[in-house]
């Protein structure tokens, strides 16, 4: 009898959507209608909650309706609760009012974040994603005094993941507009920033053999070409003749070619030293010889988040104009077992003379990076090496999906990203860079550096290889091992669970802005 009840139910929930479309069309109602989210301020002591400016504005034109439904469906502002309600307004057929917690509230110290603008994105995006799933086709959000912010939690809660999707099971992903604001400079900033993320998203979350690396080259290239951008594919030969040999090492083992993509974005003067971006894109990450376990490897399509995350960095950055000058190393392979495949014990000579032996296939980041990081120092002369690689297990242990782990040899550069992370809500937290961690990788007899190390600190290990190839450059390195991949804990209200996340794509570009427009900071 349950199982019965089960699969009746499980009917209705399939048929639930037709139905109401068809119901609908026949009371000649649009199968979609505009929707507008506006924000609720938490009561506070004896005072009643507060809509915002907006809001209020919307009140008076209703003539006091919409506060006295809040009355009655004793919404108290608490933040990222609320309701929809319908047909109220001649315009708007659907009105969602969401809590922002306190008004007035700025940056947490203790919590290293700003809880004002935070409170905007989640209240947007949950106000923007249950219009979205009652059928609005059009969602126009109050700013909130934070239009950027808005934009943010709107644009990324609305997104869907739709790359494997029939055209039936398709969800509709609403058209979102400022309401009730003059900020629309703002507005686009962050219209921008949530399209970067979700393009990043759209790379990582793609199948295995959807995301080649020929096939995200060209996705990079379809992406980034249409905003100025110089970007070359290099093959096998030139990789070959560039002696990238590390890099090899893992692209070997598969039967889909290498890929090293350069990519190019001049916003100043050409004679001015570039950043330099290196993202790790192994497009497929089995572990090679050393495979890793079977549940669960499919989150591993993802190991190229990295490289995703600089490419959908690039793109916001030129649709911002940044004056800055930008260069992003994306080697792009999989690691895969086969005969061809790199064994354990095998020893590289890297582009800098120094040996490494790789032990552990399984870490074969610090491998495939090793050489065209240090391409592009020789190649470009930068003012400052960012890596971006989904790298190791232990900073996903340490903080989880709190913050992605950065190494830098800058105390000037984990101040900026720490920075940017505050107003991104996207934060990032530093871990040690220290002469502990060094020893364990390069205090060996028969080569110079080893990928794996001495000890249990995967993640601090990784980072102290990756140091041994930046002599005397500011560097910073991410990992985003626990942040750039699925969302499994501590869910974010505006990102989706399940899916992958796109982080840290907007620390990344406040980074380069605050860089560039250091006077506007």
């Amino acid at each position: 009898m349950n199982r019965l009840r089960r699969t009746f139910l499980k009917s209705v929930i399939r048929l639930r959507s037709p139905v109401v479309s068809i119901i609908r069309q026949a009371c000649g109602e649009p199968p979609g209608f505009k929707g507008l989210v506006v924000g609720l301020y938490q009561k506070e002591g004896d005072k009643d909650p507060k809509l915002t400016p907006s809001g209020e504005k919307l009140d008076d034109r209703l003539h006091g309706k919409l506060s006295e439904l809040i009355c009655q469906t004793k919404i108290d502002g608490r933040l990222g609760r609320g309701k929809v309600f319908n047909s109220i307004d001649p315009d708007y057929r659907a009105i969602a009012v969401v809590g922002l917690g306190l008004e007035g509230i700025g940056f947490n110290e203790l919590e290293m974040i700003d809880e004002g603008m935070e409170n905007v994105r989640m209240a947007a995006g949950i106000g923007a994603r249950s219009l979205q799933e009652v059928g609005c086709h059009e969602v126009w959000v109050d700013g909130m005094d934070y239009a950027e912010q808005a934009a943010e939690g709107a644009g990324l809660a609305t997104w869907r993941f739709t790359q494997c999707l029939s055209k039936r099971n398709t969800p509709m992903i609403p058209k979102l507009e400022l309401y009730d604001s003059p900020d629309t400079d703002n507005w686009t900033r962050g219209v921008f920033k949530a399209d970067a993320q979700n393009l990043a998203r759209r790379l990582s979350d793609a199948s295995a053999n959807c995301m080649t690396p020929t096939t995200f080259a060209q996705n990079a290239v379809d992406a980034l070409c249409p905003c100025g951008i110089t970007v070359e594919v290099r093959t096998m030969d030139w990789i070959e003749n560039q002696k990238l040999h590390s890099f090899l090492m893992i692209a070997k083992g598969s039967c889909e070619p290498p890929v090293l993509m350069e990519l190019s974005y001049c916003g100043t003067s050409p004679e001015d030293k570039p950043i330099l971006f290196v993202g790790k894109g192994l497009t497929f990450n089995s572990g090679g010889i050393n495979l890793r376990p079977c549940r669960g490897m499919d989150e591993y399509r993802a190991s190229m988040s990295g490289a995703a995350a600089c490419v959908a960095m690039l793109r916001c950055c030129a649709a911002l104009s940044l004056p800055i000058n930008i260069v992003c190393i994306l080697p792009l392979c999989e690691n895969m077992p086969s005969g061809m495949s790199c064994k354990p014990g095998d020893v590289v000579t890297l582009l800098n003379a120094k040996s490494m032996a790789v032990r552990d296939l399984d870490k074969a980041g610090v491998v495939m990076m090793a050489d065209p990081m240090i391409y592009g120092q020789n190649a470009y002369k930068p003012r400052l090496v960012i890596d971006v690689a989904t790298m190791g297990m232990g900073v996903q242990k340490a903080i989880g999906g709190g913050a992605t782990g950065i190494f830098s040899n800058s105390h000037y550069i984990w101040k900026q990203f720490q920075a940017a992370g505050a107003l991104t809500g996207d934060r990032v937290w530093r871990l040690p860079l220290w002469n502990y961690y060094r020893k364990q990788v390069t205090d060996e007899l028969g080569y110079d550096l080893s990928n794996d190390g001495r000890g249990r600190a995967s993640s601090c290990l990784a980072a102290a290889i990756l140091h041994e190839l930046v002599p005397c450059s500011d560097w910073a390195h991410l990992d985003t091992r626990g942040t750039g991949m699925l969302t499994k804990y501590g869910i974010i209200p505006y990102l989706t669970q399940g899916r992958m996340t796109g982080r840290p794509v907007r620390t990344m570009v406040q980074l380069v802005y605050q860089l560039a427009c250091p006077a506007q900071n």
